[in-house]
């Protein structure tokens, strides 16, 4: 067998110098290369750390949604650090005038800024003072009758609306729960007359939760229809307060400036006696605020001449006011003196009713 000898083509040899190493530079060419390395290196680090945005750069053009949320908050941090530093200037620039400092500037608030209403009530009125002692409230408030409330519920209430009945009847004293065992209104109504009481409160429920009030005051009415939500019983309050004593509680009605405010207030002051008894320190609170009208229940102690501690007792919920109807109860013919139209007067964030 002859054995040939095969040459080394030119391509192999070329594929040999390729995987060699390459030639370390000499000392002069670093020399002159240095300076641009450098400057390369730190502007590649730059660009990597801080991207450059366009001027006009909005966080809503990034595509992606966890890199647009990072960057949202950051846009945050840096303008809440800076609205804090400028409060801080502005608390130096004012210590450091002292008397001379210019007043202080009042925030632009939706309350502050609120569209006027023309049945604004004046409480020196001529006009109102006479409304006020002839209306159907004027005998609780000149004396003559003791407040005295049935509560009940709609048919077959849930346990939360049982627990909630009963927990307002341990705020409004001289107040009765009577469950209601599929009878109209209009049938109770006159038995509630009968009995001496003075209003009829009816929770309504809605998928195990009270969701509606029914406000009657008897004989001759008004009658208010409240909406109810975010309700809070006493087991669900964090740091209340032990229960609630006897004693008659102060009754506090905040911003009801209007002549509907004005109504409703009256007819919520009525629910309780006009003589609190202070030494149960109890304070029931119904405060408007945008139409919402808040309701809670307070124990307070005087700690000091300028301290004052207080305990939330419950429950709390909240009311939005939908209709106000002259006259007791009545959905069919009833003439009603004030409905919600939400689509006319929830138009302008700054007009309200009450």
């Amino acid at each position: 067998m002859d054995i040939t000898e095969v040459p080394m083509n030119q391509d192999n040899k070329g594929n040999k110098k390729k995987n060699k190493k390459p030639k370390k530079k000499s000392a002069a060419q670093e020399g002159n290369n240095d300076g641009g390395g450098v400057e390369e290196k730190e502007e590649k680090k730059m660009e990597k750390s801080e991207p450059a945005f366009p001027p006009t750069f909005s966080v809503s053009e990034i595509k992606n949604k966890q890199r647009r949320h990072l960057m949202f908050m950051k846009f945050k941090q840096e303008k809440r650090r800076q609205k804090l530093q400028l409060r801080k200037q502005k608390k130096k620039e004012r210590q450091a005038l002292g008397d001379k400092a210019p007043p202080k500037e009042v925030p632009k608030t939706i309350e502050n800024q609120r569209v006027f209403d023309e049945t604004t009530v004046d409480p020196q009125d001529e006009e109102i003072a006479f409304d006020e002692g002839t209306d159907e409230f004027s005998a609780y408030f000149n004396g003559l009758t003791n407040p005295k409330v049935l509560i009940t519920t709609s048919d077959r209430p849930r346990g939360r609306t049982t627990r909630f009945c009963e927990q307002l009847a341990t705020v409004i004293p001289d107040a009765h729960v009577y469950y209601r065992r599929g009878l109209a209104l209009k049938r109770i109504i006159p038995q509630c007359v009968a009995r001496n009481f003075t209003y009829l409160m009816v929770i309504n429920e809605d998928r195990q939760a009270p969701n509606g009030l029914v406000l009657c005051h008897l004989p001759d009415g008004p009658t208010a229809h409240f909406k109810v939500s975010n309700v809070r019983l006493r087991k669900e309050i964090k740091r209340r307060g032990k229960d609630p004593s006897e004693h008659s509680p102060e009754v506090i009605l905040n911003n009801f400036g209007t002549r509907l405010g004005h109504t409703v207030g009256r007819l919520f002051a009525a629910l309780f006696p006009q003589n609190p008894q202070f030494v149960g320190r109890q304070v029931v609170t119904f405060h408007n605020q945008r139409d919402f009208i808040f309701f809670r229940f307070h124990r307070y102690i005087f700690k000091n001449e300028k301290k004052v501690g207080i305990q939330e007792l419950g429950p709390r919920f909240t009311l939005k006011l939908r209709s106000l109807q002259k006259g007791t109860f009545d959905s069919k013919y009833g003439e009603y003196e004030w409905v919600l139209k939400r689509h006319e007067m929830d138009a302008c964030r700054r007009k309200f009713q009450l």
